[in-house]
C-alpha cells in the first residue's frame, strides 16, 4: 500500500508545494528590518474586550444546547455545538514560548480564564507550535473535576501528550475522524509546518478541523497558508452538508506581516475572505489577532482590514466578523 503524498521519511510535507521553513538568516533579517522601522507599532485603539457571559457557558451543554461559539483569544475559541463543549488551540499561559521569561508575552488575559471554564469535552489541537500547543494549559484541562477531556491531535503528537501524563489522546491523519458522542471531528489538510525545537521539523502533522454535529457544521483553520486546499476540502466533505456549507468558520487574521517571510505560512486578510469563499462558509470568525505580537502588523490592523476588504467584496459584516476577547455569537441549529 503506498503511503499518502503528504508523508515524507520521518514526517510531513503540505499538499501544494514542498515547504522549507525559513532559516535562521533569514529570521535575524526579518528581526533586524523590523526593529530598524520600528514594527509593529503599537495598537491605535484597545483590543476588545468584553466580560464573558459565564452563566450562559456552563448552562450550556447537554440536551437543548444552543450552538455557540465564545473567543477566548489568538485561536482558543470555546465551541458548544452538538451538546458538548470543544476547545480549539487552548493558550492560557503569559507566554507563547518553551520558557516562562521570555518569548511572546499575552497583551490581553484570556476571555475565560482557566478556572471559569465549563467542562470541556474535547480539545482540538491543530499543530504543535508554542501559541497553539501550551502544555500547562492542557495539562490543566486534562486535570479538570470530572475527567479529563479527549484530546484530539495530528499524527505524531499523541506520545508527545502520553509522556507529559496527558493520556486520553487520539491521533489523526488527514481525512480521519475520531466521534464522540455523536459529533465528528475530521482532521483536514493545512499548509503550515510543525517544530517545538531546532531538530523536529515536519517531524508531525499539522491540519484543521471539520466538526460534524446535528446541530452546527463548525470548521477551525489552524495555522495556515493560502493553497487550494480549501476548495478541496468543500469538494470533498460537499455530500456531508446537504443544508449548505459549514455554520461557521474560525479564520486566521493576524499574524501576517511580513508576506515575504510569512506568506507561506499565515494567511493575510485578502487570504482569510478567500478562505472564507472557498468554503462556501455561511459565516466566519476572525481569530489569531490581538493577542500575541508575532509579526510585523499592529495588534489591532487586522479588524481594520476586515472590515474594508469586507466592504469591497459587498459582503455583511455578519458573513465575516470578529468578537470582543471573552465574546460570544450565538448560532441558529441547523435546519431551523
Amino acid at each position: 500500500m503506498s503511503r499518502p503524498a503528504h508523508h515524507r521519511d520521518g514526517g510531513f510535507q503540505n499538499n501544494h508545494g514542498d515547504f522549507e521553513p525559513k532559516s535562521l538568516a533569514d529570521v535575524l533579517r526579518w528581526r533586524w528590518n523590523a526593529t530598524r522601522q520600528g514594527l509593529p507599532k503599537r495598537p491605535v485603539e484597545p483590543i476588545p474586550t468584553q466580560p464573558a457571559d459565564l452563566a450562559f457557558l456552563h448552562a450550556n451543554r447537554g440536551p437543548g444546547q444552543q450552538p455557540a461559539a465564545t473567543w477566548i483569544g489568538h485561536a482558543t475559541v470555546l465551541a458548544q455545538l452538538g451538546g458538548l463543549n470543544l476547545l480549539t488551540d487552548p493558550i492560557f499561559s503569559e507566554r507563547a514560548s518553551p520558557l516562562s521569561f521570555i518569548g511572546p508575552r499575552r497583551e490581553q488575559p484570556p476571555g475565560v480564564a482557566l478556572a471559569e471554564l465549563p467542562t470541556i469535552d474535547a480539545v482540538l489541537v491543530s499543530h504543535n507550535h508554542y501559541d497553539h500547543l501550551d502544555l500547562p494549559s492542557c495539562r490543566a484541562l486534562a486535570a479538570q473535576p470530572g475527567g479529563s477531556p479527549l484530546f484530539v491531535v495530528p499524527l505524531g503528537l499523541a506520545a508527545w501528550f502520553r509522556a507529559r501524563g496527558v493520556s486520553r489522546v487520539v491521533e489523526l491523519d488527514w481525512w480521519q475522524s475520531e466521534t464522540l458522542s455523536g459529533v465528528e471531528m475530521q482532521l483536514v489538510p493545512a499548509n503550515h509546518w510543525s517544530a517545538r525545537g531546532l531538530g523536529d521539523r515536519m517531524k508531525t502533522l499539522w491540519g484543521g478541523f471539520a466538526v460534524f454535529a446535528p446541530d452546527c457544521h463548525l470548521f477551525f483553520a489552524g495555522d495556515t497558508g493560502y493553497s487550494r486546499d480549501f476548495a478541496d476540502i468543500r469538494e470533498r466533505l460537499a455530500p456531508r452538508q446537504q443544508q449548505g456549507g459549514f455554520d461557521l468558520a474560525l479564520i486566521p487574521i493576524g499574524a501576517y506581516e511580513p508576506r515575504w517571510f510569512m506568506k507561506e505560512q499565515h494567511v493575510n486578510v485578502e487570504e482569510a475572505l478567500k478562505i472564507h469563499a472557498d468554503l462556501g462558509a455561511k459565516a466566519s470568525l476572525g481569530v489569531h489577532w490581538g493577542t500575541f505580537e508575532l509579526t510585523d502588523e499592529s495588534l489591532d490592523e487586522p479588524p481594520r482590514q476586515l472590515a474594508r476588504q469586507r466592504a469591497a467584496l459587498g459582503l455583511a459584516e455578519d458573513a465575516f466578523f470578529t468578537l470582543p476577547i471573552g465574546g460570544t455569537r450565538r448560532l441558529t441549529p441547523r435546519g431551523r
